[in-house]
């Protein structure tokens, strides 16, 4: 631990220009505007998304470590040249990249979109790097560059929701881990139990581990406290490495033992809904958090040397043009970031006008058809929640006898204007959904298609073919964005969603529509089908 910062010698404070002066406050005064409006861009996500709920207390965070960083770390402030010139325009011009990089996924995909959220946040960081390099040089000495303000700047990429193939892998991974691990320690408890996808089918009742208990939300949060605790408690870098290490297995862990635990409980006749779920909850992400508190003072206490400071450069003449052209250039980079991000937000705002009334989807399915006898979902309330609308409705029409019967499911999902980004509707598609409940994508069978019903064609759609216990089911699904199809066939690929971009041109906030028909015969039996063509007939106003 160090001294606070002495004040500058004269020599060094005259050195400093008025130019100089002035081109810092202003690039103080841009980085502060771009931080600002990142808090408040976020601030939608942390208060619904319970994975980010950490994220309300990062900008006094943030602030705080920049001050500790002055307060405890160590001094290091280079001298400009033309290396550390570079190294601030690096990150600068990254910045400027991202910026327009998520400007084109907003144009198409909307702000909500958690990869436009990402990539927005990406460049922001990039940005403030830029200027914690610019401002630590001598004689400036704003900010010393240490680990405690790298990890200031670094902790706003926990904050952010993550990219959406990077989420549902990762999901997928921990569901799928939880489960096949909750299942062999009942094995081993005695406790009889299967597994079918992400559910253990116990004696009396079935139990799912879903995305909110795949431990995704211990696991950010982990990463968080361990980078943060790394930054103020542990002086080594090995221990700060080794810290990190340990939150996310730590997290995984402790994420199992609570399936487990809800998993014995369940099998008992308790109710793990509501209470015991929500406990069970808080309780593991305060013995994991006191765990990685923990180990920070281990790892502070076993230290031997202390971390000397680096030594001041010694007072000198100020390289004024050096330091000058540091600030100008960082300067300019900030300016044209701004006014890109202010270009982009400008062209997609959403309209003015109020949005249209959610349409009856209900009446969109008939109750009733000749010839099929029909059975309405009563439980969808329960991925209200997840799916962050309660516009859904699914009905399942049959026909024929139960050694040849002929099976027919249309769902439908409805979004107003600003009611949740279009990855979160393209997460939760049978790609990512269906697996998880037993039903396995048949290879190769997964193409874009162009339907036909009652010699009408409908707008191109994606089929799958999944099947369980030898039983097919054909699939094919529609995600509308303002009336339109939305046509990236992978929502994970950066690619795509930037070719989506280009091809879309700009977009104001609209309303979405999802549509998945599914049965266990193919299209070429179901197209001639009068209830197909009467459910499609009344799905075109709304883009069919």
């Amino acid at each position: 631990m160090t001294e606070p910062s002495a004040p500058l010698p004269a020599p060094a404070k005259d050195a400093c220009t008025a130019a100089v002066r002035a081109l810092v406050w202003v690039n103080v005064s841009l980085v502060g505007s771009m931080v600002l409006a990142l808090s408040v861009y976020l601030w939608p996500q942390w208060r619904r998304n319970p994975d980010l709920s950490h994220g309300f207390f990062m900008p006094a965070i943030f602030l705080w470590l920049v001050w500790q960083s002055r307060r405890i770390g160590p001094r290091r402030h280079p001298r400009p040249g033309g290396i550390w010139l570079a190294i601030t325009l690096l990150p600068a011009g990254a910045a400027l990249a991202g910026l327009a990089v998520a400007g084109l996924f907003a144009v198409s995909l909307g702000w909500s979109h958690s990869l436009v959220a990402f990539t927005l946040t990406a460049a922001v960081v990039a940005a403030m790097l830029a200027a914690l390099t610019a401002f630590s040089l001598a004689p400036l000495r704003l900010v010393p560059l240490n680990w405690i303000a790298v990890t200031a700047v670094l902790l706003w990429l926990l904050v952010t929701p993550l990219p959406p193939g990077t989420y549902a892998t990762l999901t997928l991974k921990l569901q799928t881990w939880v489960t096949s691990h909750v299942l062999g320690a009942l094995q081993i408890l005695g406790v009889a139990a299967r597994q079918q996808g992400n559910l253990i089918e116990l004696a009396n009742t079935t139990v799912g581990v879903e995305e909110a208990c795949s431990g995704i939300r211990s696991l950010l949060a982990c990463l968080y406290a361990g980078l943060f605790c790394g930054a103020l408690l542990v002086p080594r870098p090995w221990g700060r490495l080794l810290l990190m290490a340990a939150a996310g297995p730590l997290a995984v862990a402790m994420n199992f033992v609570r399936s487990l635990a809800l998993t014995l409980l369940a099998n008992a006749g308790v109710n793990i809904g509501g209470f015991w779920h929500d406990a069970t909850g808080f309780a593991i992400l305060g013995v994991t958090a006191a765990a990685l508190i923990g180990l920070a003072y281990l790892l502070q206490s076993r230290r031997r040397v202390p971390v000397p400071a680096p030594p001041e450069a010694p007072a000198g003449p100020a390289p004024a043009p050096a330091l000058l052209g540091a600030q100008a250039a960082l300067g300019v980079l900030l300016v044209l970031s701004c006014a890109l991000a202010g270009f982009f937000v400008a062209r997609t705002r959403p309209a003015a006008s109020p949005a249209a009334p959610a349409p009856n989807l209900a009446a969109l399915l008939p109750p009733a058809a000749a010839g099929w006898t029909v059975a309405t979902s009563t439980d969808l309330y329960r991925f209200v929640d997840t799916l962050e609308t309660d516009h859904l409705v699914q009905r399942t029409y049959y026909r024929g006898t139960a050694d040849d019967v002929t099976q027919l499911t249309v769902y439908l999902a409805y979004w107003p204007p600003d009611r949740t980004s279009v990855s979160n509707v393209a997460l939760h598609t049978p790609d990512a959904c269906w697996p998880g409940v037993g039903w396995q994508p048949v290879p190769d069978m997964a193409r874009r298609v162009t339907p036909v019903v009652a010699g009408h064609g409908l707008p191109p759609g994606e089929y799958r073919l999944f099947r369980r216990d030898g039983t097919p089911q054909h699939v094919w699904f529609w995600h509308l964005y303002g009336g339109a199809a939305i046509t990236q066939r992978d929502p994970r690929s950066v690619g795509e969603l930037l070719a989506l971009a280009w091809s879309y041109g700009f977009r104001r906030s609209s309303d979405q529509l999802f549509v998945r028909v599914s049965s266990n015969r193919p299209w070429a039996a179901l197209a001639g089908e009068p209830l197909l063509g009467e459910i499609f007939a009344n799905l075109r106003p709304l883009g069919f």
